[in-house]
């Protein structure tokens, strides 16, 4: 199982206008990067989660609902359930269901992230109404992790926004800039095994 474990698990905050975001964003994404991709998008309770379902065509990861116990893979991508929180717990899902509350999913996820990886958390926010997400950003940087934020090109811009906004964001980036950041992320930590990753500073595109 640890020859399994992803080098970084990237955390993609989203809510409305985001569905073509988390589209583009894994298309322009490698099957073989070393990193698992957690899609944690606002859905209503009682929506039936077609998600990973259709995220499946656009990438040649492996796309899953994440559940309780499930271990987090590399070259993986997994997706929050309907009318729930996720929390990582032991290199695996937690599941908490029914969601103990409404559009803090983002936060309640990339703070079990930081917590979980440290500096080899990575978290994303992409279109969404409402600020969540600002606070895990802030938690993923006080563990030494790195933020991005989808640029102007954002459907609805006040999860990005929000996020900029509290101080604790990395790079402001369009979509398919993204991916390559990623890869220069992974290519340095494999580099220095592990060691420093990026200075503190805001990076606008």
């Amino acid at each position: 199982m640890e020859s399994s474990r992803p080098d970084f698990i990237v955390g993609i905050g989203g809510s409305a206008g985001a569905l073509d975001g988390y589209k583009e964003l894994l298309d322009g994404l490698p099957a073989d990067g070393g990193m698992a991709f957690v899609i944690i998008s606002h859905m209503t309770p009682e929506a039936s989660s077609k998600l990973a379902e259709i995220l499946s065509r656009f990438t040649k990861m492996p796309v899953s609902v994440a559940a309780s116990g499930m271990p987090i893979q590399r070259n993986r991508v997994y997706v929050i359930p309907p009318d729930a929180d996720l929390l990582i717990e032991d290199h695996a899902f937690k599941v908490v269901s029914p969601r103990t509350g409404r559009n803090i999913q983002a936060d309640l996820f990339f703070n079990s992230l930081a917590e979980a990886m440290g500096p080899r958390a990575i978290g994303i926010i992409m279109s969404g109404y409402d600020g969540d997400g600002s606070k895990g950003c802030a938690q993923i940087k006080a563990k030494g992790g790195i933020t991005f934020t989808q640029d102007m090109s954002a459907e609805v811009d006040s999860m990005p926004l929000s996020a900029q906004a509290s101080g604790h964001v990395d790079f402001v980036l369009p979509l398919d800039k993204i991916p390559a950041e990623l890869q220069k992320i992974s290519n340095r930590f494999n580099k220095l095994g592990g060691g420093a990753l990026i200075e503190d500073s805001l990076v606008i595109a």
